[in-house]
């Protein structure tokens, strides 16, 4: 998406779509535009209940009286900065409905950081996955936005170009069925982003996950007649100031094995494997923008389907650790390939933080919704750290408790631990499993089980896939490594 400037007054710029912040003084805000249009704009927006507060919005054409095409008014009530960034993703989500492929924005005055996120929240909002549609019915998507009252703002258009892109590369990943995207086509995926500078990339095959007693993901994997892999990024510029991991869950389509969802919950299980998705892109990301810090990414990707050789309750994993894992339910399928992972995240020399994002449990939805991903963490600082990334990017991130008393809800009688906690506090217990694979590094968990994938159109997101932390991990990895490069 091209991003442009421009200093014009708002009647003089061209473009498909012009988005117009108002408040509730909007009759005052909106009189010199008004003017323009003979008079018609107030009275269209009145008509249609247009009263200036956050949320509500009124979309009419211009007639030829503005260089626009049409014009988007979005209330924002008191203009503070999260409702004007809100505003920007609905800018995006009505551009798309009707066609736009030029959105100009007048949001008020805005700091260069502000700009960067307004962009990429039209962009989130434009986004939708219809390659199965006909060509008929999709709506081209917007090419360009043009800030209105502002002058040029060269380093915004590269950096905004990047994070979008790879935003999107999560969105395409998770919304693409799962007869497309399964082990094998995910880790070619992945072989993919060795053309970035300083990547390399390995995948290791069934036969060497088993040599390396990637226990989970040759348990999970074991039914399907598709064999998983471990996904290992590797991120090397000159002069990393710093050394992070990311790991991410890779499940491709999760029926439950054994466990059977029930086909309701099953039909959208191709979003199982968003925070590999997440995770790569977040690296991926990262490495185009030429940030100085190492990087390590590691991805379990499995189907857990049902077969006569599906692994079973009550059957005991030996990971490599020494923890002992006793099956309660196959359905618990994520955390026990993220174990492998965090396992073989630990053992880099060198890195220092590792943080893991999964569409991990249901519980984690009930607690906080679609709008937020669960945070989980002994850290203070990573927590704040990743906090304030969240919050720059516009995207809901709340910390949980990582309650330590809850660990003898995983107490097992045929292992160290069961891979489930019981109903209670079931995204603590989660996260209170994996703890038991990280050694020695400060270490955060992601549920990004809500905001991952939405069914109905959510905020300013379509249904389906968000990508949501993509830009998060993005930001708070340029933090880690100093700034950019």
């Amino acid at each position: 998406m091209e991003i442009r400037f421009s200093t014009r007054p708002l009647p003089q710029i061209p473009c498909d779509l012009l988005v117009v912040a108002a408040g509730p003084d909007f009759e005052t805000e909106l009189a010199d535009l008004d003017a323009q249009l003979a008079g018609h704009l107030l009275e269209w927006v009145k008509r249609h209940g247009f009263d200036g507060k956050a949320g509500g919005k009124s979309t009419l054409p211009t007639l030829g009286h503005l260089e626009a095409r049409q014009l988007l008014v979005v209330g924002v009530g008191d203009g503070g900065w999260e409702r004007l960034r809100n505003a920007a993703g609905v800018a995006g989500r009505v551009a798309r409905r009707h066609g736009a492929r030029s959105v100009g924005l007048a949001l008020g005055a805005l700091s260069g950081d502000q700009h960067r996120v307004a962009a990429e929240m039209v962009a989130a909002g434009n986004y939708v996955f219809d390659r199965f549609k006909k060509e008929a019915d999709r709506k081209p998507a917007a090419e360009s936005v043009v800030f209105a009252a502002t002058p040029p703002i060269p380093s915004l258009v590269a950096d905004v170009g990047i994070r979008v892109k790879w935003q999107d590369f999560a969105r395409d990943l998770v919304n693409a069925p799962a007869d497309e995207i399964y082990p094998e086509t995910l880790a070619a995926r992945a072989r993919g982003l060795d053309s970035l500078p300083n990547v390399a990339v390995e995948v290791w095959d069934l036969e060497r996950c088993r040599a390396e007693e990637c226990v989970g993901i040759e348990a999970v994997g074991r039914a399907s007649d598709r064999p998983g892999c471990l996904i290992h990024l590797t991120y090397r510029p000159d002069g990393a100031a710093g050394h992070v991991a990311l790991v991410g869950k890779g499940v491709t389509f999760d029926s439950g094995g054994l466990s059977l969802k029930p086909g309701s919950s099953m039909q959208t299980m191709r979003c199982d494997m968003g925070g590999a998705a997440t995770v790569m892109a977040a690296f991926a990301a990262a490495a185009e923008l030429h940030l100085p810090i190492d990087i390590d990414c590691f991805v379990g990707a499995v189907e857990n389907l049902v077969s006569g050789n599906a692994y079973k309750l009550g059957d005991v994993l030996r990971y490599p650790n020494g923890v002992t894992v006793e099956i309660h339910n196959t359905d618990a399928e994520g955390r026990l390939v993220l174990a492998d992972c965090l396992i073989q995240a630990s053992k880099v020399p060198g890195v220092t933080h590792i943080v893991d994002a999964a569409t991990l449990t249901g519980a984690c939805v009930v607690a906080l919704g679609a709008d937020f991903t669960g945070l989980f963490t002994e850290s203070d600082d990573l927590a704040t750290a990743l906090v304030a990334a969240a919050d720059a990017a516009g995207e809901g991130l709340w910390r949980m408790p990582l309650h330590a008393p809850y660990k003898k809800l995983l107490h097992a009688d045929w292992a160290t631990i069961k891979n489930v906690g019981g109903r209670e506090g079931g995204a603590i217990t989660a996260a209170l499993f994996l703890q038991h694979f990280v050694d020695g590094k400060e270490w955060a968990h992601l549920d990004i089980a809500g905001p991952a994938f939405v069914e109905k159109e959510s905020r300013h997101y379509a249904p389906g896939a968000t990508g949501e932390m993509v830009r998060t991990l993005v930001g708070w990895i340029e933090g880690m490594g100093g700034g950019s490069a």
